[in-house]
Parts: structure tokens; C-alpha cells; sequence
């Protein structure tokens, strides 16, 4: 068996995910920025 290449299929397939779920939580925050209702102290 080889390992290494079994290894490393892992550890791709793991950087995938974390970068999946990165980027779907920085959309989240954004679209919940962009949702905010504006200080009511700025005007």
C-alpha cells in the first residue's frame, strides 16, 4: 500500500474543506454586515 499517497489525498481533501467552510463563513458575515440596520446615532 502506499501511504504517503494516502496520506496526502487526506490532507488535500482536509485543506479543501477548511478553506469550504472559510469562505462560507466569511459570506455569512458579510451578508450579515450588509443586513445590519445602520446606528441609530449616525446621522
Amino acid at each position: 500500500m502506499d501511504y504517503k499517497e494516502m496520506y496526502l489525498k487526506m490532507m488535500r481533501a482536509s485543506e479543501d474543506a477548511i478553506r469550504t467552510l472559510i469562505k462560507a463563513q466569511q459570506e455569512c458575515e458579510e451578508m450579515y454586515l450588509d443586513a445590519a440596520e445602520p446606528d441609530p446615532g449616525e446621522n
